[in-house]
């Protein structure tokens, strides 16, 4: 690897702040050792958070406005593991760059792209998503391309995203994120960013998925007029992209945007969520 084309950030212990999610959790150190991981796992989410100081070197603060991050994530980490981020420096006008996460062992942990304004040519937005045959699927059979997952008016508070900075479970974190920002307000965190697009329509997916453990596979956060800040009232809408499965699980793909008072898309949201056969009654016995 030529370093001198290298953005590299600090090797920071990334923290499994859902430990205590308690059993039925791939955050639960038994849960996850009963289907093959080392422990609880750190959720894809907390790795999200130490690229943006990166991204930011390489592109400015205009990648809070109009820049994405896009991973498909490789292998699991545990608690207090350290890894570091990475990124390609652009070249002048280069629009997108190549980024991953490795662990100090140099175990490769994700993978993707970064980019500012052209969002279209993103590791997952450029996937072949085909859905399965619907038959084929004991998880998640009730899910289908195209159904909504909800509408939501939320307000984007900030007490969590402080409670997190101020006891330094946000790894690399910017100060935007606990103060006034260039911006004004206080700058939404990757992680807090994926709570609100994430966490809404999963009221409406959450009852639709048979019992199993669950993980990320893949995330994108994109920002079009941003950058995503407390303490504002956003309309979240989220639908179904595809349904499908893989020798280990069963999974979906859904689409999030978060509009503001004016209706402009502020942010936006690609999520892989993973269901594991192994930990599904569907599948025990095969």
């Amino acid at each position: 690897m030529n370093r001198t084309n290298v953005i590299e950030g600090p090797m920071i212990a990334a923290r499994n702040w859902s430990a205590d999610a308690g059993a039925g959790s791939i955050h639960d150190d038994a849960t996850a050792a009963e289907l093959g991981f080392r422990g609880g796992t750190v959720a894809g989410d907390v790795h999200m958070n130490q690229f943006p100081p990166v991204l930011v070197e390489a592109f400015g603060p205009e990648w809070f406005e109009r820049g994405n991050l896009s991973l498909r994530f490789r292998n699991a980490t545990v608690d207090l593991e350290r890894v570091r981020a990475y990124a390609n420096r652009p070249v002048p006008g280069m629009r997108q760059i190549e980024v991953w996460m490795r662990r100090e062992d140099g175990l490769e942990v994700c993978r993707g792209t970064a980019a500012l304004d052209d969002h279209g040519a993103s590791a997952l937005a450029t996937l072949d998503l085909r859905p399965c045959d619907p038959s084929e699927l004991r998880i998640l059979n009730r899910l289908k391309p195209g159904m909504s997952l909800g509408s939501y008016d939320v307000v984007a508070t900030p007490e969590r995203q402080f409670q997190r900075y101020d006891a330094g479970l946000i790894s690399d974190p910017l100060s935007w994120y606990r103060e006034r920002s260039p911006w004004g307000g206080v700058v939404a965190a990757p992680c807090t960013v994926v709570e609100y697009l994430w966490g809404c329509p999963m009221q409406a997916l959450g009852p639709l998925v048979g019992e199993s453990v669950g993980l990320f596979g893949a995330i994108e956060i994109g920002f079009v007029n941003g950058p995503m800040l407390l303490d504002r009232r956003y309309l979240i809408d989220s639908e179904v992209v595809c349904v499908g499965h893989s020798p280990q699980t069963e999974y979906v793909w859904y689409d999030t945007v978060a509009r503001n008072s004016q209706g402009a898309v502020v942010a936006r949201l690609r999520m892989q969520s993973r269901a594991m056969k192994a930990s599904s009654p569907a599948y025990r016995g095969d």
